[in-house]
């Protein structure tokens, strides 16, 4: 069962046999099962630095900071050779993984950003927590802005964009469906809300290229990309809506791949549960689209989470490479997970597979993947290779290191701020006044006319023509208008720059 040695592959453990992903089968998918405190976080560092060994490029979420570590070589210890000697891993050194830091919050790693646009209304509903009627109503502004072409960046273009289709609420329900102003207020109070959470930071430019997770060092080794999820983690609607936006664009950028030796890119989704917590079905079926369509992109995805039933059967069931840590059966409700678990593996008749399941020590496992002809093989009990890198987290002087010598932070580091929906809006705004006080000047000027031509003892009257009212009341209208745009404009301004 032990794979060619020609075959690029992942040895991360062994037991009765070598623990391996072979390279070919690794965009199959995979999962890291495993109560707190079983070893899952150092399955996650080993597998991600086998891949990058591999030249495969690595995306992972890092929600405790134990992560940055790959940026480091691993300490030598009596505990470690002998488990290396253990399993039998020939030329083990310990070395650091060539890694790019990101955060959301501009704070520990470069910005990762995206465009409102691009993030969409089914994710950006999502986000926001909006029910359905909500969500049409969201819809209807996002055609608006398509059909109007305004590009939507940031959180201050979409706040605009909302006040337009407020103020233009009538023609636009004709025209688009209807819109109310009680959905457009509770729009605008979650924005408020996302953007106090930090959320600003997410829309903006420059957005995240894709091409700029999937590179590789002068060495030939994939780069892995940390995002530092430990302040994200906190919001979890944020956190998983933007890993769910991420596999959404590999999955509709990348191009067919076919068969390859190795995936493209091997994208590791840390506390899965939160992408699966109450989706509405729409959401949740595109989810399992994705999953099951994006291996033929060249795209490995392996969810982490401490139960394998928070992730759905659809899903699951595509899932090749199991690696699952010990599951606790204090409830009756715990052994029925452990009995479930034990059923989803191939049986080995040498092991009580349910048994060892609530037997398995720290950084020991139950291993299944695939192997010649993409069939899973028997559950094997393995010992977790140690980490070539750093078990625990870097120090701020050595993460300043590696931030500074990023090739990626001249492009990242500096926020953009182009013509958008805000100052198009506020520029349409603005002409709409000047025409409006053209045509009260023109009105004024034709009244001054008018006296010149009447005899003096003769008392003017004081009502307005239909003309004098309707151009009076559209430069009311538009007046208004303008001052409610500039306004909420320059509040937007005023908070986000605080």
């Amino acid at each position: 069962m032990t794979a060619s040695d020609s075959t690029p592959q992942v040895h991360f453990g062994g037991g009765e046999f070598a623990a391996i992903i072979e390279g070919r089968y690794a965009n199959r998918h995979g999962l890291i099962a495993g109560a707190t405190g079983t070893g899952k976080t150092v399955t996650l560092q080993v597998l991600a630095e086998g891949f990058s060994r591999l030249g495969v490029p690595v995306f992972l979420a890092d929600v405790k900071g134990d992560l940055s570590g790959l940026g480091a070589a691993g300490k030598a210890s009596s505990g470690v050779t002998k488990r290396v000697d253990k399993i039998g891993l020939p030329n083990h050194t310990l070395e650091p993984s060539p890694v790019v830091f990101w955060d959301l919050f501009q704070k520990d790693g470069h910005p990762l950003r995206t465009t409102v646009s691009e993030i969409g209304p089914v994710l950006l509903a999502r986000l926001l927590e909006l029910n359905d009627t909500q969500e049409g109503v969201l819809n209807v502004a996002f055609s608006v802005a398509d059909d109007e072409g305004l590009a939507l960046l940031d959180l201050k273009d979409l706040r605009s964009l909302l006040n337009f289709v407020g103020d233009n609420r009538k023609e636009i329900s004709t025209r688009y469906g209807h819109v109310t102003t009680a959905s457009l207020g509770a729009i605008a109070r979650r924005l408020l809300t996302l953007e106090r959470a930090g959320g600003e930071n997410f829309f903006a430019e420059p957005a995240l290229e894709l091409k700029d997770v999937m590179t590789r060092d002068e060495n030939g080794r994939g780069i892995i990309n940390v995002l530092d999820a430990r302040q994200l983690i906190m919001n979890p609607r944020l956190y998983s809506t933007f890993l769910l936006w991420l596999l959404a664009e590999l999955f509709e950028e990348l191009p067919e791949k076919g068969d390859l030796d190795k995936p493209e890119l091997v994208f590791f989704f840390d506390e899965a549960h939160l992408l699966f917590d109450d989706p509405p079905k729409a959401l949740l079926d595109q989810v399992e689209q994705v999953v099951r369509l994006i291996r033929s992109k060249g795209v490995g995805v392996y969810f982490v989470t401490q139960n394998p039933q928070d992730v759905p059967d659809d899903v699951l069931g595509q899932l090749g490479n199991r690696v699952q840590h010990a599951l606790r059966a204090f409830t009756p409700r715990d052994q029925k997970v452990v009995r479930a678990a034990a059923q989803t593996f191939v049986p080995n008749p040498k092991l009580d597979t349910e048994a060892v399941l609530t037997q398995l020590g720290v950084g020991e496992a139950l291993v299944s993947t695939l192997r010649d002809g993409g069939v899973p093989s028997m559950v094997d009990r393995c010992l977790i290779a140690p980490p070539h890198s750093r078990m625990g987290p870097l120090t701020k002087k050595e993460r300043k290191v590696v931030f500074e010598a990023s090739a990626v932070g001249e492009k990242y580091n500096t926020t953009i701020d182009r013509e958008s929906a805000f100052e198009r809006l506020a520029e349409r705004a603005e002409k709409r006044a000047r025409e409006a006080e053209k045509a009260e000047a023109a009105a004024e000027a034709a009244r001054n006319a008018k006296k010149k031509t009447k005899k003096p003892s003769k008392r003017r009257s004081t009502r307005q023509s239909p003309l004098e009212a309707a151009v009076k009341s559209a430069a009311r209208s538009m007046g208004t208008q303008l001052g409610r745009t500039l306004l909420r404009g320059i509040l937007g301004a005023f908070k986000r720059g605080r």
